[in-house]
């Protein structure tokens, strides 16, 4: 069984060259960067700030995407709120005088009196 893993010498000397100057160039690599940047504590925050960017399911992508839609549901709130006050205002004017409400229902319902006939002209489209 032992001789299934062992390797010939001239492949482990191969292996551990290859292992140490490996090694070494990470270690030059890891050298090459400013300490400020191989501080631990600058990495867990590099490392957390790029998860809530990017990889999280409340990321910060998707907060600007909600907020944006936030606001048009807010604008469009309002706007609805001041068709309703309109609305409020007109309906209560139509309740209270029977002049624009007799004038409001010739308008826009085509009402009439018993003796009055309605002529439409619709313009004939080209």
């Amino acid at each position: 069984m032992a001789d299934y893993f062992q390797l010939p010498a001239h492949l482990f000397v191969k292996a551990v060259a290859i292992g140490y100057f490996c090694s070494r160039f990470l270690i030059d690599m890891w050298q090459k960067i400013p300490s400020i940047f191989r501080n631990k504590y600058i990495l867990v925050v590099t490392a957390f700030l790029v998860w809530l960017t990017f990889f999280d399911r409340n990321n910060f992508i998707s907060q600007v995407r909600l907020g944006r839609i936030l606001n048009e549901k807010r604008t469009q709130k309002e706007f609805y709120l001041n068709h309703i006050r309109e609305d409020s205002i007109s309906m209560h004017e139509l309740m209270s005088d029977t002049t624009l409400l007799e004038k409001f229902g010739r308008e826009k319902y085509l009402m009439k009196r018993d003796d009055e006939d309605i002529y439409l002209i619709v313009k004939e489209k080209k």
